[in-house]
């Protein structure tokens, strides 16, 4: 399926109501055009004029085969200024690489039960080598108590033994296949696995997490959605990237030149919606070895509406916290916290996470059973690795802020992760320089919080 996000011409379209030639044309080729921000009152009180702008956007899902089409007729319209395309989201998970497993021992599937793999899970040691989530731990709160987190992808194995109990899914249809599912499961493990002495332990397993699917409904409504579930220093994970502007937003095995879905204007106004309200969201950098400081990211994609502005470029803030993916401290993929060659990288990114190494649930390859209930993989991977990590850091900040009566929320959230943390280190791919930032170290996240 193919996303077509339609812009009214100001005035032309109250709140709420899509205008209806559109909506005529796209239902013609079975698309169901409908506003993407149905609260139209807060986007009013969230204040600037691209917020107010919200009212303005409306989506539809589009087979492949009709999208241009209706896409070029939509746009004739005198009551729209724009109409653009866009791919269902990739996951922003790295290549395999049979290095991840070379410090795991054998074989683990004919272990009677499901063996404890906390030694495995080096993110969690103290810093450098990990962000100190088992000494955060021994704060009140510091296990992300009472700390709600809404992960937005594709899929999810939500009755997997270690990411018990869940929220379930609250929106969009679970997307259908290993692919999605193994991620959305391994990035529930790696914020919130249970702590039962088996399996995984996530960084915050006391957070109580839940699920939003893009699938039939598109990236930014599941965003919408997410937000409103969620109270004021809850968190929000998009777990998505897509093919930008440097190859024309062609989809590669490889993955190069996908960008951080923040680029486009609809995903811009929905985390902008998101952080006013007070939501922390974390996203994902994107795995396209992209360098975001290029110019390139300010000339806006042709369909695009004219309030459009690059929020790459430092002064049209989503208030996203942006993370890259850094090699992790085995020595396998380069020095400890460089940035990996896949990971983009910028002036824009806040920190990083381990890209690659990353021990949690699904997937099979660590640990295989009869089920994909009991699942566990050695080699999760990308900024789709590295994103919950960071995620989970906040959690443990934010339950020990709640435990003190303070709030964590998005500004300060942000604040942190840039002034703390185990520094960038120059890399294989490149000096550090090309930004990713630092690694959260929650001991000295706690200290300076006076926790």
């Amino acid at each position: 399926m193919v996303e077509l996000i339609v812009v009214y011409s100001e005035g032309a379209a109250a709140p709420a109501i899509p205008g209806k030639q559109a909506t005529e044309i796209v239902g013609v080729f079975g698309g169901d055009l409908t506003p993407i921000f149905a609260d139209a009152e807060k986007a009013e009180l969230i204040g600037d004029a691209e917020h107010r702008d919200a009212a303005r956007y409306a989506s539809a899902l589009l087979d492949a085969e009709t999208a241009e089409e209706v896409a070029a007729r939509v746009r004739t319209l005198p009551e729209v200024e724009a109409a653009y395309l866009r791919h269902q989201p990739e996951n922003p998970v790295a290549p395999w690489d049979d290095r991840d497993q070379l410090l795991v021992a054998a074989d683990l599937a004919v272990a009677v039960g499901i063996p404890d793999f906390r030694a495995l899970q080096g993110y969690l040691a103290p810093a450098p080598a990990g962000i100190a989530a088992a000494a955060a731990w021994q704060t009140p709160g510091g296990d992300g108590e009472r700390v709600n987190i809404i992960d937005i992808e594709g899929g999810w194995c939500l009755n997997h033994v270690d990411l018990q109990p869940n929220g379930g899914l609250l929106g969009g249809t679970a997307l259908p296949g290993p692919a999605w599912r193994d991620h959305g499961t391994a990035v529930l493990g790696t914020m919130a696995g249970t702590d039962d002495n088996t399996g995984v332990t996530g960084i915050a397993p006391a957070a109580r997490v839940a699920a939003v699917s893009h699938g039939g409904i598109g990236a930014s409504r599941a965003i919408e959605q997410a937000a409103q579930r969620l109270a004021p220093g809850d968190l929000m994970v998009l777990e998505m990237h897509e093919a930008g502007p440097r190859f024309d937003f062609t989809r590669r095995l490889d993955q190069r030149g996908y960008i951080a879905m923040e680029w486009w204007p609809d995903i811009f106004i929905a985390i902008r919606r998101a952080v006013a309200l007070g939501i922390i969201v974390i996203e994902a950098a994107g795995n396209g070895a992209e360098n975001l400081d290029d110019v390139l990211y300010d000339t806006p994609h042709p369909e695009f509406p004219s309030t459009w502005r690059n929020p790459f470029g430092g002064t049209h803030d989503s208030g996203a916290i942006l993370v890259g993916a850094g090699a992790p401290p085995n020595g396998l993929f380069g020095p400890d916290r460089s940035r990996l060659d896949f990971s983009n990288y910028g002036s824009r990114l806040d920190c990083q996470g381990w890209g690659r190494s990353v021990v949690t649930t699904g997937y099979g390859d660590l640990f295989g059973a009869p089920n994909e209930e009991q699942l566990f993989t050695a080699r999760f991977s990308g900024t789709s690795s590295a994103t919950p990590i960071v995620a989970g850091a906040l959690a443990c900040l934010q339950g020990a802020l709640k435990r003190s009566g303070r709030l964590l929320v998005p500004e300060s959230a942000r604040a942190i992760l840039r002034a703390t943390g185990s520094p960038q280190q120059d890399g294989l791919a490149g000096p550090a320089t090309q930004r990713i930032g630092p690694r959260p170290d929650l001991a000295e996240a706690f200290s300076q919080l006076n926790l």
